[in-house]
């Protein structure tokens, strides 16, 4: 299995959660829930794959549909819906985290295989990383967490310029990209809990 598969399926699961908190904190019914998770887990993907004139991979692996029914049917059997509070709770941050930087991964990944400029890059890195929430928050009315949210989008923009510096030295493997994955991870908990904001206009 290639770095980019496992940082897909990493994302995909992650998301599905965090979709699946979002919808029920929202109230929404059994339909709402699967439309909320399936967009925040593939609306990323669909968008990097799309750009870098690829087939999606949801259109031609059953993988990412199994692994979205089966995280949704967890979540229900574990009674993560239960939890109240969500924006504070740690699972629903933790979740959204991962996937944030999985999909960031992902994105750069197929971006310099696909012969992409740093811009194009970065752009994607930061596109398969907040596209799925972006279109989940926009069906549900809220705006964007990447809009206003704590250090959300640019944790995406530094693995982008991570992943670029790590190309050029020709050390893009499976453990620099753990450690990438930590450190994304680290950096966007270690933001949120001490509240970083990027400048504000006022």
């Amino acid at each position: 299995m290639t770095a980019l598969e496992i940082a897909d399926i990493i994302g995909i699961i992650s998301f599905t959660i965090s979709g699946f908190l979002i919808a029920v904190h929202m109230k929404m019914d059994i339909l709402g829930i699967f439309i909320s998770s399936f967009l925040t887990a593939f609306g990323g993907g669909m968008v990097r794959d799309v750009i870098a004139n690829q087939t999606p991979y949801i259109f031609t692996n059953n993988l990412p549909i199994i692994l979205v029914i089966s995280t949704l049917i967890f979540s229900i059997v574990f009674k993560l819906h239960k939890i109240t509070d969500l924006e504070g709770k740690t699972a629903f941050v933790v979740t959204d985290t991962i996937g944030l930087v999985s999909f960031a991964i992902s994105g750069a990944i197929i971006a310099i295989n696909a012969d992409f400029n740093f811009i194009g890059i970065i752009l994607l890195s930061l596109l398969t990383a907040i596209g799925g929430g972006t279109l989940r928050d926009i069906i549900i009315n809220r705006i964007p967490a990447v809009l206003m949210s704590d250090f959300y989008g640019a944790i995406a923009i530094i693995i982008g310029f991570i992943i670029i510096a790590l190309d050029y030295f020709g050390q893009v493997n499976k453990i620099t990209l753990l450690i990438t994955f930590a450190f994304g991870i680290a950096l966007r908990l270690f933001a949120y809990y001490k509240k970083w904001h990027l400048p504000t206009l006022s």
